[in-house]
């Protein structure tokens, strides 16, 4: 029952930080009724009744010289630990002589939970750790509002890139390129019941996808892992954008409770 009341004030709490002024819904949701699960992908793309929807995707991100070797790299793998270490030794990409700290990931592998945003900042790659500047402190934030806290064990948090790009750039294709197997193998030593992520970065990279975020956003789909099958998978709007953009913060929330009812069901 307490562990109720602080869930209930962290959401509150966050609303109250957001400026929330209005209700989402007419109603307050019935917290006695069960879960609803979350929907399944359909087979084929929407049909909207004026007509076929377009889905873009990507073509393959063109691989640079060096991708075949990350590749091996990140199939050798047969730990989280070596994994951290063969990223660490491979020098396929200058990012590792201009950043000052590996980036691996941050949280527990065993909750089920799964977070992938983009690449490290300035606070990150001094510290060594994903999401501790402010962008993360409201990543925990929204999460405990949800039930989930890092520092308990409630996801596990990694990006595209292990190491900052120079000036807090966005990644290039290329680089998107050169580390996916090694995010990929992440995913498959982890093996996440649900993934989330975080950003137009992350999510177009991993559904392989043209469409921004905010068309990316708000619906389950998949990310097929070697190994796992598919996986069920969120995209939502990076904190750093939201931290921009307050007005975003809305649909942020309804993702989020999205999320918190697919992984209750």
């Amino acid at each position: 029952m307490e562990h109720d009341r602080a869930q209930l004030l962290a959401a509150l709490a966050l609303q109250l930080d957001w400026g929330a002024e209005e209700a989402l819904a007419e109603a307050p949701p019935d917290r006695s009724a069960p879960a609803r699960p979350a929907p399944v992908p359909a087979s084929a793309p929407e049909r909207p009744a004026n007509g076929p929807r377009v889905v873009a995707t990507l073509p393959p991100l063109t691989a640079p010289p060096a991708a075949s070797r990350a590749a091996e790299a990140a199939a050798a793998a047969t730990s989280l630990d070596e994994l951290r270490e063969a990223i660490r030794a491979f020098d396929g990409s200058p990012l590792r002589d201009t950043a000052t700290n590996l980036v691996f990931a941050d949280g527990a592998p065993d909750s089920g939970l799964m977070l992938i945003g983009e690449a490290p900042g300035a606070e990150e790659d001094r510290m060594g750790k994903p999401f501790v500047g402010q962008s993360g402190q409201l990543l925990d934030r929204m999460f405990a509002s949800i039930g989930l806290s890092r520092g308990a064990g409630g996801f596990y948090i990694t990006n595209i890139l292990p190491w900052r790009p120079p000036g807090n750039r966005t990644p290039t294709d290329a680089e998107i390129a050169l580390f996916i197997p090694f995010v990929m193998r992440h995913i498959a030593l982890v093996r996440p019941r649900h993934l989330v992520l975080l950003g137009g970065t992350s999510a177009k990279a991993l559904l392989r996808s043209k469409e921004g975020i905010t068309r990316l956003r708000g619906k389950w789909q998949q990310v097929v892992v070697e190994g796992l099958g598919e996986v069920p998978t969120l995209a939502t709007l990076h904190p750093a954008y939201l931290l921009r953009t307050p007005a975003a913060k809305r649909d942020a929330w309804a993702d989020l409770l999205m999320l918190r009812r697919g992984i209750t069901m």
